[in-house]
């Protein structure tokens, strides 16, 4: 692999084999449908009620402006982060840097080869980090897959320097429990601090035992990124028992994920404000003090949200939407029979001041249009679309595609543009589709976890306001004052 494209580069951390090996898993998943779904499918492709096999359709107020297919990096394309000209673009197998520049023609910068799920991205000044979510043999990017019951494994946060934007040097490494499936950012000055999401712990890997009922915080010095070190872990569900005070989950709430640890948190620095999505369980906490974060309410839903997986703050921080990943990510929930409040955006109001405030439950969102039964498509990442006034969000469905949508109203949110490829097959169920979908400096980018880096142009007197707020840098979860940057 490493001599597939010029450019392709990895500095080691340690001392390791030359080439790396990525784990097993990071292929594309495929699996069977039924006789009956798949010739349901097929039909559904013949009557037109959904695009044919790899077939690209769109509202009229989008346009596909350009793909970039992988390259020398094969596995799962991920997250997506951003600075200047730069978009930095997370797959299994590492992480690709394109210069986007001329939307229309984005060219590629470097290819990192560092494997080790999921490659969560982000960057902040000249450093770059990557969260690894798979049980390695090392912290080297060189490192094979190796079971996380043996002590000597490592998962957690990697950190590259990209002061050479074509040449990144990995510079750093902080092994945390669990591993880090996602991170996210909050920059104090001087400081760089790494909130660290990660689950699901088992009494025989050594470092990952329960109850592992909070998150892990890195603080990352800027000018000395090799000292960066965990220096907490906040119990965000304090409470008796072996797994904390989380939604126990099944049995005594059918189909609802346990919750043992968060999937994402999205931070507001000027307001001090987060939201966690953490598996059986939606967070509202304070961080005034970064290292001992507060939380403020706690919410469920036992009816139709299966796993908390994401969180979005709209502009006046007097919402957050949170996204349910039925299925994983791996499941057909975009149709008749799963409905359209399961798989979904819960809209949740903010009500309320200070330490009173409470997350109140206004709405479901779910893209209208159904998928066919060999179609992986559940909410996933988006972003806000800076309007003044306005709550208006772009937001990825894997084979769902792309989703521009309007929760201005609360109660009423509705989908006003989308962009999306027909199945991957007609036959089989293969994971695929948008994994991320965002708005950046005047254009929505989609790193699709099968076909590629999308560009799309959004054209919408609703939406074209936001067109002139440019930004240095955008971390989705890291969520800024759009309007800081207002010209």
């Amino acid at each position: 692999m490493a001599s597939a494209a010029a450019g392709l580069l990895a500095t080691m951390l340690a001392a390791g084999p030359s080439a790396a090996t990525p784990d097993p898993g990071d292929a594309l998943t495929q699996g069977t449908v039924s006789a009956e779904q798949a010739a349901e499918a097929r039909a559904a492709i013949q009557s037109g009620d959904i695009p044919g096999v790899d077939e690209i359709v769109h509202s009229k107020n989008i346009e596909h402006l350009a793909n970039i297919p992988k390259d020398a990096l094969q596995g799962t394309n991920s997250d997506l982060a951003f600075q200047g000209k730069y978009a930095f673009a997370g797959n299994y197998d590492g992480f690709r840097i394109f210069d986007i520049s001329n939307p229309k023609a984005p060219k590629t910068v470097a290819q990192v080869l560092c494997p080790g799920s999921q490659n969560d991205i982000s960057v902040s000044g000249n450093l770059v980090f990557l969260s690894t979510d798979s049980s390695r043999s090392d912290n080297s990017c060189a490192s094979t897959s190796q079971p996380a019951s043996v002590k000597e494994s490592w998962e957690g946060m990697k950190i590259f320097d990209i002061s050479d934007i074509r040449n990144p040097k990995y510079v750093a490494a902080v092994e945390t429990a669990c591993g880090s499936h996602t991170h996210t950012l909050l920059p104090k000055g001087k400081n760089v601090y790494v909130y660290v999401s990660s689950y699901s712990p088992n009494a025989a890997f050594p470092d990952c035992q329960p109850p592992h009922d909070g998150i892990s915080v890195i603080k990352v010095p800027r000018k000395a990124p090799e000292k960066a070190a965990i220096v907490s872990f906040p119990v965000l569900f304090p409470g008796e028992g072996p797994d904390g005070g989380g939604n126990p989950g099944g049995p005594t709430n059918p189909g609802v994920s346990k919750t043992t640890g968060c999937h994402d948190i999205t931070v507001l620095p000027d307001k001090d404000l987060a939201a966690g999505a953490c598996m059986g369980d939606g967070i509202l906490f304070d961080i005034k003090d970064p290292e001992r974060p507060k939380v403020i309410d706690q919410v469920q839903d036992n009816v139709n949200f299966a796993f908390w997986h994401s969180a979005t703050f709209n502009q006046k921080a007097n919402k957050v939407v949170f996204t349910d990943e039925l299925g994983g990510g791996g499941g057909a929930t975009c149709n008749a029979v799963v409905g359209p409040n399961r798989g979904a955006d819960g809209i949740y109001d903010i009500v309320g001041k200070g330490d009173k405030r409470k997350l109140v439950f206004r709405s479901y969102f779910k893209i209208p249009r159904h998928q066919a039964d060999t179609e992986n498509c559940v909410a996933h990442n988006g972003s806000l679309i800076p309007v003044k006034g306005k709550d208006l969000m772009v937001q990825a469905w894997y084979q769902g595609g792309v989703s521009v949508w309007d929760f201005t109203d609360s109660s009423n949110p509705k989908e006003i543009g989308y962009f999306e490829r027909g199945p991957l097959s007609a036959t089989t169920i293969a994971t695929g589709g948008s994994w991320s979908a965002y708005y950046y400096n005047g254009y929505i980018y989609s790193n699709d976890i099968a076909k590629g880096f999308d560009v799309l142009k959004l054209s919408d007197r609703r939406t074209d306001p936001a067109k002139r707020i440019r930004m240095d840098e955008l971390n989705v979860q890291t969520q800024p004052d759009y309007f800081d940057f207002d010209d």
